[in-house]
């Protein structure tokens, strides 16, 4: 399998899947991306697989399917890659614009985390390991991430309950940060 690889000036991801997102906009400032937020997902909650998630970031979820869906009619949502449960990737936003992943955030002190973010969702919850496929891609577009953006280091890698301690949970206790943050340096 080839390697993962930037597409020039597009933001994109060789080998990802392509599903532009409508929840996206112009960063403030395209050249200051210096975080990388992990993420969870799935739709309906704690069920993997099927087009929900991809539905939802694209705003075409059908409210009628199931009793949550309904609940987030109407939400407006997106992350820049999405690592499925077989390690597939899927991307839904360039990198160089903005996602909307993180809603009312802050990092060391800086608020609005998707103006400087990069999202990555893991399809799970936060308490079912995720798979060893998950770990490997998540590891291996981090490194691309940190080769392209030097700006996000091991210390600026962070998850959802960090920046909305509040509001958020993921990508939960489940999630193996000393597995996944050491598989960077080997």
């Amino acid at each position: 399998m080839s390697p993962l690889t930037l597409i020039e000036n597009s933001g994109l991801i060789t080998r990802a899947h392509h599903v532009p997102s409508p929840n996206v906009d112009l960063r403030p400032d395209p050249d200051d991306i210096s975080l990388l937020v992990i993420h969870n997902i799935s739709l309906p909650p704690g069920q993997f697989g099927g087009g929900e998630i991809c539905a939802l970031f694209c705003n075409q979820l059908d409210p009628t399917q199931h009793p949550f869906f309904s609940e987030i009619e109407g939400l407006k949502v997106s992350a820049h890659l999405l690592i499925d449960r077989q390690g597939e990737l899927t991307q839904f936003v360039p990198f160089h614009k903005r996602a909307w992943h993180a809603g009312n955030s802050s990092f060391s002190g800086r608020e609005q985390c998707n103006d400087y973010a990069i999202g990555i969702e893991l399809e799970g919850t936060d308490n079912t390991p995720y798979t060893e496929a998950q770990y490997a891609m998540l590891t291996d577009v981090t490194a691309l991430i940190m080769q392209n953006y030097p700006a996000i280091t091991s210390e600026r890698i962070t998850g959802h309950e960090t920046i909305s301690p509040e509001r958020k949970t993921d990508p939960g206790p489940a999630f193996d940060w000393n597995r996944y943050l050491n598989s960077l340096s080997s």
